[in-house]
């Protein structure tokens, strides 16, 4: 079987993740030079299978590529890793939450050729 289609992407986009709907909670959004953000996830529209996605950030040389996509709440810790082996803890109480079409704010300093690979919500105890 072939499936169905979940969205119609444009040009060089690809799914980086998926999350499950809570407006409860924000979308994290994590770039490879570092950058990041927070967003309400009623800022995003409801489409319908197949449909065409929104913009979740201004992709730019500045802030590069989305790596991770998670679903967060205000008192969750993620970790971001680089290629490198930096890792760095943070707590999203010190992330603001700011609109969907912004290129981020700096969440970890890359240096050379480092990029960030990855973001990992850290399991409540």
């Amino acid at each position: 079987s072939k499936g169905v289609r979940g969205v119609s992407l444009k040009d060089d986009d690809e799914v980086i993740g998926m999350i499950m709907a809570d407006d409860a909670k924000t979308v994290f959004t994590v770039t490879e030079n570092g950058y990041g953000k927070r967003t309400k996830i009623a800022d995003y529209r409801r489409i319908n299978r197949g449909g065409v996605g929104v913009r979740n950030i201004q992709c730019s040389q500045r802030n590069g590529k989305v790596v991770a996509v998670k679903s967060v709440e205000e008192e969750d810790d993620v970790i971001l890793i680089s290629r490198h082996g930096i890792i760095i803890r943070m707590s999203m109480a010190g992330i603001s939450v700011i609109g969907r079409n912004t290129q981020g704010v700096r969440l970890m300093r890359i240096s050379g050729d480092d990029k960030v690979i990855s973001a990992a919500k850290v399991m409540k105890e």
